[in-house]
């Protein structure tokens, strides 16, 4: 069985990071190995919680996993606190990322065209060193803009569709040629839109994958999404091939959220599409 080891944060409530990466990872075969990077009675964007910060406490993981010899197949990183997390990151890789070892980049900055106001710009600094060493990065459109420097108010200003798409294109191949990994640049919608997709980059091609769009947006969906990523990487699925399996089953697990008072800060129904991923 491939195990991966996967660096992001415990939420109680909010059905992402951890919660969303293990039972996916599982149902897909491999063995989800979590380094937790905090712990939070729910997720940031719940109106009260409480997060401890396990910055200290990484390097225990690394030098507990180092002593019994332990290896990966696939290293995925979400959330982290900091960029004293990066450092303990960059130490677990001097460690267990193999020339066989699959990394997955999340890059946890921001959201509509801002950086999260918890993170600096030195976070910015370092995740871009950070996805240089990555073999799929999953950002969404302001994380794109933040690691390559590109406009994100520009590319919001593009009204009609073609010019849109092709100004995350260019977002998105900028930072492909950075890093030369595949990049994912997901939730990309325009306002008022009915339709949200991601968009793939690499070195050869560009690929679209679009799906309806109800205008919400929920909680642990980009980090679902991510772990699809990783478990298709570890069957050794092409990536086109995961992306579609990873939007038909956030879509059925939204669908079935949007018929009942759930809260978007609170997840979407996945656990009983699982299924999907067999």
């Amino acid at each position: 069985m491939k195990k991966v080891a996967v660096i992001q944060d415990l939420s109680s409530f909010g059905k992402c990071s951890l919660t969303a990466a293990l039972p996916v990872l599982s149902v897909m075969g491999s063995q989800a190995c979590p380094l937790p990077t905090a712990v939070l009675t729910a997720q940031t964007g719940f109106s009260s919680y409480y997060c401890k910060d396990l910055t200290n406490e990484m390097v225990h993981y690394t030098d507990e996993w180092s002593n019994m010899g332990a290896a990966f197949d696939g290293i995925q990183t979400g959330y982290v606190t900091g960029e004293k997390q990066i450092a303990h990151i960059f130490h677990f890789l001097e460690l267990f990322h193999r020339d066989k070892t699959k990394l997955l980049v999340d890059p946890v900055l921001g959201d509509d065209g801002q950086l999260y106001k918890m993170f600096s710009t030195n976070l910015v600094d370092q995740m871009q060193v950070l996805v240089k060493t990555a073999d799929i990065i999953t950002p969404n459109i302001t994380e794109c803009c933040l690691l390559t420097g590109i406009s994100y108010e520009k590319i919001k200003r593009y009204k009609d569709q073609k010019s849109f798409f092709q100004a995350v294109e260019e977002a998105g191949r900028l930072l492909q040629q950075q890093t030369n990994a595949h990049v994912i640049v997901t939730g990309i919608s325009m306002e008022s839109s009915n339709e949200i997709g991601n968009l793939y980059v690499d070195a050869e091609q560009i690929y679209l994958k679009q799906s309806a769009y109800n205008g919400e947006s929920y909680s642990g969906t980009g980090d679902l999404f991510s772990s699809i990523m990783m478990g298709g990487m570890m069957r050794g699925q092409s990536i086109k091939e995961t992306m579609v399996l990873a939007q038909q089953f956030l879509q059925a697990a939204i669908t079935t959220t949007s018929l009942t008072s759930f809260s978007p800060k609170e997840g979407i129904h996945f656990e009983q599409h699982l299924n999907l991923l067999f």
